[in-house]
Order: structure tokens, then sequence, then C-alpha cells
């Protein structure tokens, strides 16, 4: 009937498609706004003592300052990567 790859690959689906399928279907049921740490914890215990929120000097949520930034951290570390290749997959004796 079939040989060994194809049941390995029938096997495979059976156990990835349905694995797929409740991932997505959890994230369409789960509530819309998820309150982070900061809003849900942190804040809720500042106000508790007295203290409140101050923004930051440099906002990285306005504009594309994070964006940047994380460009520049791949790039980074793309090139660090490169530049050591040869010592990270070799094969030690």
């Amino acid at each position: 009937m079939f040989n060994k790859c194809a049941w390995k690959m029938v096997l495979v689906h059976l156990v990835t498609l349905p694995t797929f399928y409740f991932a997505v279907s959890h994230f369409n049921v789960a509530p819309k706004s998820w309150n982070g740490v900061d809003e849900a914890v942190v804040e809720k215990i500042a106000k508790e003592h007295g203290r409140e929120a101050v923004p930051p000097v440099i906002d990285p949520g306005s504009g594309d300052l994070l964006l940047f930034a994380f460009l520049v951290a791949g790039a980074l570390g793309g090139f660090a990567g490169g530049y050591y290749w040869r010592e990270l997959v070799k094969k030690k004796a």
C-alpha cells in the first residue's frame, strides 16, 4: 500500500493539523484586549501605595523607534553570527 515515508507524512499531518486548529481557535475565543503586567499588576500596586505612573524619557511606543532598535539589534546579531559562523558550527574533536 504505502511506503514508510508516506505513513510518516500521514502521521505528521494527523498531529500538526489538529494542533494548528486548536491554537487558532484558542486565539479566536480569547478576550480581545489583554492587560499587560504593567497595567494589571504594577500600576495597581503603585496606586495602592500612592504612586502614579510617570511617562518614560524616551517613549519607544511612539513612532518607529522600537522598530529601528530591533532592526539595529538584528543587523548586529546577524553580523556577529556571520563573522563567527565557522566557530559556531565547528565540530569539536
